[in-house]
């Protein structure tokens, strides 16, 4: 028996109706769980971009005010070159943290225009220590120096910022997984009490020749809209709250750097889409199965 478009179309929004308010607590169900798998997501690219000037072994950058003289950036230069706890030092001026603020907000625009020119951007003193645990004793001499905004070391950043997320995306992580189970029980039942509600005309069908797929398929579709509506109200979510959200960092020290731009979100968007068709289809499945043995 062929399966026929208006067919499918008709019967899988007649169960959507007829069974209004599991439709409703299943697609509530799989937006939540959907929007904390991908906060977890977009947590971790956004530690992977906070980390990003650290790469290649840099122990402390001493940045110094955006409009610091040539005198005090000389004198700081000298100091640091001076120093025999130092084994490498690397200077980023206006033109090259511009370049690598560039490099690291490529896809937000919105970030890249906060900045107009180099020069609102600090200049700033890569350091490597000769050994780790001269971090502190190096960066020490360069705190109240002429010139100085602040002296931020690496591996104390990195450690905190690891510690606080790896919490943070692993809690998500658990409470997404719950939530994913509830959300397909939730459309599996849903599913199953259409298909109670109709048993005698499934079995009719099955007794007058309809395939498994021409009685699977209306039921597939109507848990693959559900999950298809959580998924855009997940991604609703996450596009609405990430201005609010990223203007909070702003305000705490240790998550200022903590960005994820526009092709990130819409990125994970894509993903919880596809991850809210296939859970909606799959427990779909799995509920009239039991249901086609006639």
């Amino acid at each position: 028996m062929a399966i026929k478009v208006d067919y499918v179309a008709r019967e899988t929004f007649s169960n959507l109706k007829r069974n209004a308010l599991m439709t409703a607590a299943a697609v509530l169900t799989v937006a939540v769980s959907l929007a904390l798998v991908g906060s977890a997501l977009l947590v971790r690219q956004a530690v992977s971009r906070a980390t990003t000037q650290w790469k290649g072994g840099v122990e402390l950058s001493i940045f110094m005010n955006p409009d610091a003289t040539a005198d005090e950036i000389s004198t700081i230069d000298r100091q640091v070159h001076d120093m025999p706890e130092v084994k490498k030092v690397t200077y980023v001026d206006h033109t090259a943290a511009y370049d690598e603020f560039v490099r690291i907000f490529r896809d937000s625009p919105e970030f890249k225009e906060s900045i107009q020119t180099p020069d609102q951007l600090p200049p700033s003193f890569r350091v490597v220590p000769q050994k780790a645990e001269l971090v502190d004793s190096v960066g020490q001499r360069f705190v109240n120096g002429a010139g100085v905004r602040q002296v931020v070391y690496a591996r104390d950043t990195i450690k905190t910022i690891l510690k606080v997320t790896r919490f943070v995306t692993t809690f998500l992580w658990i409470v997404a997984l719950v939530a994913l189970m509830a959300a397909s029980l939730l459309i599996l039942n849903t599913i199953q009490l259409a298909i109670f509600a109709r048993r005698r005309e499934v079995g009719v069908m099955k007794l007058v020749g309809a395939t498994n797929w021409f009685i699977r398929v209306p039921f597939m579709m109507e848990g693959l809209i559900q999950g298809l509506i959580g998924a855009a109200a997940a991604v609703g979510l996450m596009i609405g709250l990430r201005p609010f959200v990223q203007g909070q960092l702003k305000h705490i020290q240790l998550l200022q750097q903590f960005f994820v731009t526009s092709s990130q979100v819409l990125g994970t968007g894509l993903i919880l889409l596809v991850l809210g068709s296939v859970i909606g289809a799959a427990g779909s499945a799995v509920a009239v199965t039991r249901f086609l043995d006639v």
